[in-house]
């Protein structure tokens, strides 16, 4: 229900089931009205011939002269049924043998009577009406005619028409709703095409959205694209002012070391170069992937960290594994990777006994900020539980007697939260420490 297509279309769908029901629901009224009409005069014409063709009998009675009426009549369990009734006589149609036949009531002065009854299994509609007759017996002389016809017929020819009436609104219906899914797909194309140009933006495959937009969404597309270039513009204008006010605090602060200050003064000197340092390059994070920025090879990157380190830690005995997926990459500013895989490893190298591991993976199902999954872990002696909060502040270490000043894993805490990633920390299986790193990639 999130997309904009399905919503309009089942909204359509369900108004346009609506007028379905209702148009169905008025056909149906009418043919049920038609087909009351059509078996009203059935019956009327079977009454006229009857009371055309009734003669009266040496009993007193009345019937129809033989071979005058309808051959239905004839025909035993036919569907159509008659009785002539008076006070002292009741005449039947041949076809109502072996039928539990009741006709109602007898009739006077001219009464007319439309009833239902069952005769036998037959569901049948009876048309009564009474005559009276000049001359004769006065107890013959009021009549009471009865013509009954089955319902089976009428019943059957409406629910035929009921079902050819759904199959052809049903039919109707679903090319309506093909139909107007196509509509969507063709008007709803471009809205479609910029939402996976933006996509493309957001993984660096593409440096800006392209043209011949519509002109509802041209402006959007133009807006974007300005969006995209003055956010390039911005960060390259903020960190190049960064880097030349980085360069103008170090030499005042290199000057006054060298004036052979006191012991105080020159820790105090180291410690504002590291807090300098360390805003200096939160501030300089990109906060998020750049759009329309190139992804970074991670297993690259990775790799030049660990040559760099052999060499910083030529005296030690250390092997620095490399694993993961060799297609993974991040999705973000090359430098902000390269120091935070920098901070980690260099602090795994420092805290290791001899062995430290690198993998880097991709998760497609996960959120799109989180999709690449750095792991670096050690065989050292590793953080208690107590120390992995604390170690993330800036300033403190879990040993206060290894030098340095606190500041590694504070910017690889900052950079992962500017870019909406995840740190967590645990005990890895080679003993030590183990820091797994959520962030955009693919």
């Amino acid at each position: 229900m999130h997309s904009l297509s399905r919503r309009l279309l089942l909204s359509v769908s369900v108004l346009l089931a609506l007028f379905c029901g209702v148009v169905m629901l008025v056909l149906d009224t009418g043919f049920r009205e038609v087909a009351q009409r059509t078996l009203q005069d059935e019956l009327d014409r079977q009454m006229v011939a009857l009371i055309a063709a009734v003669e009266p009998q040496p009993d007193g009675g009345y019937a129809p002269a033989p071979h005058t009426l309808d051959v239905r009549l004839e025909t035993p369990r036919s569907g159509l049924y008659a009785q002539i009734r008076s006070a002292g006589h009741d005449w039947r149609s041949p076809s109502t043998a072996g039928l539990n036949s009741d006709f109602g009531p007898l009739l006077s002065g001219g009464e007319r009577n439309l009833s239902y009854a069952t005769f036998g299994d037959d569901r049948v509609a009876i048309a009564s009406r009474s005559i009276q007759f000049e001359g004769g017996p006065a107890a013959a002389r009021s009549l009471t005619f009865s013509v009954a016809t089955s319902l089976g017929p009428y019943q059957q020819e409406l629910w035929r028409f009921r079902r050819k009436l759904g199959s052809w609104f049903l039919t109707l219906m679903l090319l309506l709703m093909v139909t107007l899914a196509a509509l969507l797909h063709w008007v709803l194309g471009p809205v479609r095409r910029m939402e996976r140009e933006i996509h493309e933006v957001e993984e660096g495959r593409r440096e800006r959205l392209g043209g011949g937009y519509p002109r509802e969404l041209a402006g959007v597309a133009g807006n974007l694209n300005a969006l995209l270039i003055g956010e390039r513009k911005r960060v390259a204008r903020y960190r190049n002012t960064l880097g030349n006010l980085a360069h103008s605090l170090k030499t005042p602060l290199a000057v006054m070391r060298a004036e052979g200050a006191s012991t105080t003064v020159s820790t105090e000197i180291d410690r504002m170069s590291g807090i300098i340092e360390h805003q200096l390059k939160r501030a300089a994070a990109s906060g998020g992937a750049l759009l329309g920025q190139a992804p970074v090879e991670v297993g690259q990157v990775a790799a030049e960290l660990r040559a760099t380190l052999l060499r910083v830690y030529g005296g030690k005995d250390l092997v620095i594994e490399l694993a993961g997926a060799p297609a993974a990459q991040f999705i973000g500013d090359r430098g902000d990777l390269t120091e935070l895989l920098g901070n980690l490893l260099d602090n795994a190298c420092k805290w290791c006994r001899t062995r430290v591991r690198f993998s880097a993976t991709t998760d497609e199902s996960a959120q799109t900020r989180e999709r690449l999954c750095v792991v670096v872990e050690d065989d050292g002696p590793g953080i208690s539980a107590a120390d992995r909060a604390r170690v993330l502040q800036r300033g403190v270490r879990a040993d206060e007697k290894v030098p340095g000043h606190g500041l590694g894993l504070a910017m690889v805490h900052d950079t992962v939260d500017l870019y909406g990633g995840k740190l967590s920390i645990d005990a890895s299986p080679l003993g030590g420490a183990r820091f797994k790193v959520r962030l955009p990639g693919r």
